[in-house]
């Protein structure tokens, strides 16, 4: 199994909720990643992850979080801050993820490291795809993504070469 797992989850049908969704797809797109690290789209998923989180050195969850911050700030969450965020739901898969934690507590199986890469949606209104506002955000979101596979030691290697290709990569 490999080391570290970037689970992104989200409801892709209700615009900025599917945030974490679409920050995987465009870190697959632009980053080759290193054969320790797995990307799942974990959607809205709950216990059906149970295997998949089980036993890693570190998971790194991307989804739209709720923090009272404006639409669009993004947040890095980890340690303590963790249980915080899963107090305030801002969607229903997060209630399945909060219960999978517990169970591989409960079972001696839960990652050693755990953090979240988060943006506050601008929009939850029923439609398929991220709002333009969101979408402006999206390079910084995913390169922060992959600056923490830099700082776990799982460097990403930009598909064109260099970093910084972000100009017209979310349109």
């Amino acid at each position: 199994m490999k080391r570290i797992l970037v689970l992104g989850v989200g409801n892709v049908l209700l615009t900025d909720e599917g945030i974490g969704i679409h920050a995987l797809e465009l870190l697959q797109q632009h980053y080759r990643l290193p054969d320790d690290v797995e990307v799942i789209d974990g959607g809205t998923s709950g216990m059906d992850l149970l295997d998949q989180l089980a036993d890693r050195d570190c998971v790194v969850l991307v989804d739209a979080v709720k923090t009272g911050d404006a639409p669009g700030t993004v947040v890095r969450l980890a340690g303590d801050a963790l249980p915080a965020f899963f107090r305030s739901k801002i969607s229903p898969h997060q209630l399945g993820l909060c219960d999978l934690l517990a169970m591989l507590q409960l079972r001696g199986e839960a990652p050693k490291e755990l953090i979240l890469h988060g943006m506050v949606p601008f929009s939850l209104e029923t439609h398929l795809g991220l709002s333009d506002e969101a979408a402006a955000r999206m390079p910084e979101f995913v390169e922060r993504i992959a600056d923490e596979l830099r700082r776990l030691g799982a460097a990403p290697e930009p598909v064109t070469g260099e970093r910084g290709f972000w100009t017209a990569a979310v349109a």
